[in-house]
């Protein structure tokens, strides 16, 4: 667990914590969540990690999913399959499960 992994738990804690308790409507937690995470794929590009930035950008739709008003099966489909993507994306990068296929030998 890197810094960055201790900024997501702590920011999606106090994101949590922050509308449980000023009871704010779903599709504003969703979009606020949707732009954190959004901020750490991007800081995982810059950071020379591209799968684990793909990763939390598939988070990124499943946040986006929560504010679209789909029928529940379809939700149900969406919400878990892009969650699960995501996290595969996330740890098959970390454990170099993924191939390099980002840098370019001369």
């Amino acid at each position: 667990m890197d810094r960055l992994d201790a900024v997501a738990v702590i920011g999606s804690l106090v994101l949590v914590a922050t509308a449980a308790a000023l009871s704010l409507e779903p599709v504003l937690v969703a979009a606020a969540f949707g732009g954190f995470l959004l901020s750490l794929s991007l800081w995982r590009l810059y950071g020379g990690r591209p799968w684990e930035a793909l990763g939390w950008f598939v988070w990124v739709w499943t946040a986006a999913v929560v504010v679209l008003e789909l029928p529940t099966a379809t939700f149900a489909v969406a919400f878990v399959g892009t969650g699960v993507l995501g996290a595969m994306l996330l740890l098959g990068g970390r454990y170099d499960v993924l191939a390099d296929v980002w840098t370019i030998d001369r």
